[in-house]
């Protein structure tokens, strides 16, 4: 990924298109490189507030959508975030979101991940574009299902509700309350 020049942007959310926010320094301040599918950027907002501008840009805050990783895995620490889960957007933090070095990374464009020594690995996107990152691969494994989880728990839940809702307003419930014996006009056909 060296060599590709990067704009400096002031706006920025997430997109199904990002593959990950990471830190870096510009000049004494921290800023975030923004990796996307076809090109990388530069923010002068720290990659913590951009996960929490892109919370809020689809809806929701991010204390939030930490609250309701919590209620849906149970996970407090290093808590995957569901910043869109109706485009698939899922990201993972690398160490606690709190850490300047944190690194936020899309779940959905990891293609394969390996481990380089005890505390780094390389993360290969979808795109063949790969990336090492300060995270053991044990670590990152475990955020990977952490994220997982995440997602399949909010995927059951919408079905869930998908499927209460077409059973409340099926055709056939409707057909049903209206020809019932209360409902009906009193009017038999004979044959």
């Amino acid at each position: 990924m060296e060599g590709v020049k990067q704009a400096i942007i002031e706006e920025y959310e997430i997109t199904p298109y990002t593959l990950l926010v990471m830190p870096t320094a510009y000049g004494s301040r921290i800023y975030s490189r923004i990796i996307e599918l076809e090109g990388e950027y530069i923010s002068p907002f720290k990659p913590i507030e951009i996960i929490k501008r892109s919370c809020e840009y689809f809806g929701s805050s991010y204390d939030g959508r930490k609250d309701g990783t919590k209620k849906l895995i149970g996970i407090t620490h290093k808590a995957p975030i569901a910043i869109d889960p109706t485009s698939s957007i899922f990201f993972f933090p690398t160490t606690s979101p709190l850490r300047p070095q944190c690194i936020w990374i899309a779940y959905e464009h990891i293609e394969h991940h390996q481990r380089i020594d005890l505390s780094n690995t390389t993360i290969t996107f979808r795109n063949k574009q790969s990336i090492d990152v300060p995270i053991s691969d044990s670590s990152f494994e475990n955020q990977l299902m952490r994220t997982s989880l995440l997602k399949n728990r909010l995927r059951q839940r919408i079905e869930e509700t998908e499927r209460k809702s077409f059973y409340m307003f099926s055709p056939r419930t409707l057909e049903a309350s209206e020809t019932n014996g209360k409902y009906s006009s009193g009017i038999h056909k004979k044959n």
